[in-house]
């Protein structure tokens, strides 16, 4: 056998995984979200025992709800979370749908998902919350609307160790956001302990 004759089997085993997995219920089930074809989801979700409700896409880690996310569908995601979609469910990049529902500017998404138990303290892969980006994004209703859901302002992300009141603090252009932070009394944090040396 050739090396070419080789080359060939491998693509024709990969090509045949591919359309294995495009074949899953998983895979269905995201796809079908993806296109609103609201009668294969329904179909799929009154299914007894299934357990798609919450699954993710293999190469991007998104689920059903940051699929709905980032079209702003607020129907959509109602129904998912009525079926029980998990609000704190994590992309690849450990996106929740809220921080999507943020960076898209889709505050009316944000009431949606913190109404339903979104946690506002769940920071991505960066450590970014919910919060630091709305004060980044100069949002001062959006702050308001997180610290009141519970935002925790002094968290810090992993990238600068900067938390939501420094960031307002170093932005002269956020000084309404760093007021109304800084009605936020600071929580205290619990010590950390360890083992005793």
């Amino acid at each position: 056998m050739n090396a070419r004759h080789i080359l060939v089997g491998l693509a024709l085993v990969a090509s045949s995984a591919t359309a294995q997995l495009s074949q899953s219920p998983s895979y269905k089930f995201l796809e079908a979200v993806r296109n609103s074809k609201n009668d294969d989801v329904t179909n799929m979700l009154d299914t007894p025992g299934q357990t798609l409700i919450n699954s993710r896409d293999r190469t991007t880690g998104e689920g059903a709800l940051h699929i709905v996310i980032k079209r702003g569908d607020s129907l959509y995601l109602r129904y998912l979370l009525t079926k029980g979609a998990d609000p704190n469910l994590r992309d690849g990049k450990g996106n929740t749908p809220l921080m999507l529902a943020i960076e898209g500017g889709q505050n009316d998404l944000v009431d949606i998902l913190l109404r339903n138990k979104a946690n506002p303290n769940l920071g991505n892969s960066g450590g970014e919350t919910p919060l630091i980006r709305a004060v980044q994004k100069r949002d001062l209703n959006l702050v308001r609307v997180l610290l009141n859901g519970g935002a925790d302002p002094d968290q810090t992300d992993n990238l600068a160790g900067q938390s939501a009141r420094d960031y307002a603090h170093n932005d002269d252009r956020a000084t309404a956001i760093a007021k109304v932070i800084d009605e936020t009394p600071k929580k205290a944090r619990r010590a950390v302990s360890g083992p005793r040396l």
